[in-house]
């Protein structure tokens, strides 16, 4: 039995939050999904960007400490608490579930390398 669903999510910390939606959506062409509009990005500190299945959001929260501000992997799950009991009972050491938005729960982790992954579910079962 698969754990994690699909990718839903790669979150990327950028210092520039203008010059990198410029980049991704205006060099690359990614359409802006949340925030909507066209506009100043100086203080805007979460982007989403349509990539297809999985979303690349912006973060502005890392601080440039290499190994702490690096992508992080996000996978869909429908039920946070379950599928952590699930990880933890395979020997996959989970944080504490957390909501950091209304209707988001989210577990983190690190794999055996030390780099970041979640599961996360948004609204329904388990959030």
């Amino acid at each position: 039995m698969a754990m994690a669903g699909e990718l839903m999510e790669v979150i990327l910390y950028v210092q520039d939050m203008g010059a990198q939606v410029s980049f991704y959506r205006d060099l690359l062409g990614l359409r802006v999904k949340e925030p909507r509009g066209e506009g100043e990005w100086a203080g805007v500190h979460w982007v989403e960007l349509d990539t297809g299945s999985c979303t690349l959001a912006l973060h502005t929260g890392g601080q440039r400490q290499l190994g702490e501000d690096a992508p992080k992997i996000v996978f869909r799950v429908s039920n946070v608490s379950a599928a952590r009991q699930e990880l933890m009972r395979r020997g996959v050491p989970m944080g504490e579930v957390r909501s950091p938005a209304p209707g988001v729960q989210v577990s983190d982790s690190v794999d055996p390398e030390g780099n970041k992954f979640s599961i996360e579910s948004r609204g329904g079962v388990g959030a």
